[in-house]
């Protein structure tokens, strides 16, 4: 098959909308729809300071190379889970996705930061449960303690779609009435913004391939059998049967999001007394788990490199 634009052997077809482009048109053709997403959605503004939350994965890594390439003022950040060996090489591939991106990566260590892994605190909360709020947290209140304007995560089509998808699922009223290429900053929390949201996984895996980004393949070990990775096959499926199901599922959902809205609940925030972060009781959730009598410190280094942080 050959390139819809300029005739030459194909590198990918695309299934919605319909056509087969060369490595080339096909780059063209993500970063212009990263491009229009940040624009319809006023993602960013060009001056803003941007912090990229890499994993060593395809996702984080194709957003923090398309924002560079677009002019952003772009570092990273990765966060080291201290799951043995899986965290080891997501740091290894973070640290070469970003040498290649030419963008600072600052690194977090949570063993070294908190005295443990995740996977290794004795708790009946689920793993992934508190790794979600672990992650989160961290990434706020660095990007908070350093100055930047907003943090861009990852999350593509398939996330977005599978995501909604569990939420409607579980009739989860208050997560749906939010949910959304943007999260706006208040107060301490600072804003959240997803490029990639109108992009599927499957262009992802394309960009990375056709510009030379490696990244981690193996899946977390604690992730097996979540109902995410079900809910994925099932849109994967539908997807398959009628290109375009998943971007007109998000589309809809997008405007009729509204509805939800009356399900949101007014929440008095204070501040954390070990922290400061936002609280909704005396102690975050964070510093609450965690047993945190002292906050922890997430300065940048003095250096230009990329040094572990400690607390």
């Amino acid at each position: 098959m050959r390139c819809r634009v300029c005739g030459e052997k194909a590198f990918i077809k695309l299934h919605y909308p319909k056509m087969y482009l060369c490595a080339d048109h096909f780059v063209e053709y993500f970063e212009r729809k990263v491009k229009r997403t940040i624009e319809k959605y006023k993602l960013l503004k060009p001056d803003e300071k941007v912090l990229v939350v890499v994993s060593g994965g395809k996702d984080s890594a194709v957003t923090a190379y398309v924002l560079k390439k677009l002019g952003y003022n772009v570092e990273c950040l990765h966060i080291n889970l201290g799951i043995g060996e899986y965290s080891e090489k997501s740091e290894q591939y973070a640290r070469e996705q970003c040498r290649i991106i030419g963008a600072p990566l600052h690194v977090v260590n949570v063993r070294e930061l908190l005295g443990k892994g995740i996977g290794e605190v004795r708790t009946r909360r689920p793993t992934c449960s508190y790794c979600g709020l672990t992650k989160r947290y961290l990434f706020n209140k660095f990007a908070y303690d350093n100055g930047f304007d907003v943090i861009a995560t990852g999350h593509n089509l398939d996330d977005e779609a599978s995501f909604i998808f569990s939420n409607l699922m579980n009739w989860n009223t208050e997560y749906l009435a939010k949910q959304g290429p943007l999260l706006p900053g208040e107060g301490k929390f600072v804003r959240k913004v997803k490029p990639l949201y109108e992009l599927t996984e499957r262009e992802v895996v394309a960009y990375a391939l056709a510009v030379g980004l490696e990244y981690i393949i193996d899946e977390c070990p604690h992730a097996r059998g979540a109902t995410t990775i079900e809910y994925k096959q099932i849109l994967n499926e539908l997807e398959e049967k009628r290109p375009g199901t998943k971007i007109n599922f998000v589309k809809g959902y997008l405007r009729k999001r509204h509805l939800f809205e009356a399900e949101l609940k007014e929440i008095e925030l204070n501040e954390c007394k070990v922290c400061g972060m936002p609280a909704q009781g005396e102690k975050c959730s964070f510093c609450r788990f965690w047993g945190l009598e002292e906050p922890v410190t997430l300065k940048i280094a003095n250096t230009d490199d990329e040094e572990p942080f400690g607390p």
